[in-house]
Formats: structure tokens, sequence, C-alpha cells
């Protein structure tokens, strides 16, 4: 049997790509993993089977995995810990290339990797956590 046979597959992660060059993309991936260079991105929830778009990591500034697609707007993120926050992991803030900073705990960077997962600071946050690709970063500060 093949081991890639033995793999369950995943629950679809309703996700938005955000491109380095800015272009964003919205849908559902089944195949995203951290250590693979490529994974699909699909429109349609129902028929995730279909292979979809095909988005090569190198290419990308972050993947977020959100409650919804919309978001708000208006709503002004929290960037800062509070002494109450239960802290998972290291603390870390991001600074892109196109000067967007993101705040949140980490358990997994390593500067030498393709990329890492950051859990957002504020729990009222759409993003309930996104892969943040090292090529993107121009500065990481750990508080």
């Amino acid at each position: 049997m093949n081991p890639s046979e033995d793999r369950k597959p995943i629950e679809p992660a309703k996700i938005v790509v955000r491109f380095a060059d800015g272009k964003i993309l919205k849908g559902f991936t089944h195949d995203f993993y951290p250590n693979k260079s490529i994974f699909h991105l699909s429109s349609n929830f129902e028929d995730i089977t279909q292979e979809g778009v095909k988005i090569q990591v190198k290419d990308l500034k972050a993947v977020f995995f959100v409650k919804d697609f919309a978001g708000d707007p208006s709503y002004d993120e929290v960037k800062e810990f509070t002494e109450s926050d239960q802290i998972h992991g290291r603390k870390i803030e991001v600074e892109f290339k196109d000067g967007e900073l993101l705040a949140g705990t980490t358990v997994g960077y390593i500067p030498d990797r393709p990329g890492f997962f950051l859990f957002p600071v504020d729990a009222g946050s759409n993003n309930e956590r996104a892969f943040i690709v090292s090529a993107s970063i121009k500065k990481v500060r750990f508080n």
C-alpha cells in the first residue's frame, strides 16, 4: 500500500491567499501543508475535490485561515498582548516587506524554513491563524 493512500483527507479550510504582488484570492483548500511548495484553491466548498487553482507558496505573502470571507473592515484588530492573555508559544511581531504588521504567537518560527504559523493576539480577529511565508518578511521581533 502506498503511504500517501493512508493519509486521511483534511477538512476543507476557508482561506484568503495574499500574494507578494498584492493580489488576493479567497476560497477553500484541502491540501495545504506547511512543508509543501504547492496547494490548490477551490471556490466550491461542496466539491472540494475539484483541483481548483494551483498556488505556488513561493509567490505568496501569507495564507490566512479565516472565520469569514467578508470579515469586518471597520474592526480595529488588537496588536498587543495584555497580562490576562493566555499565551501558547512564543510572542512574535512580524513586519512584512509591504509594511503590514501582524502580532501573535508561534511555536514553529525557524528563519531558514519557507514559512511558519502565527496565531493572532486578538481572539476577535477574523484570522484563526496565518501561514507566513518567510520570503515576505522584512523584520521579526520577539516580545
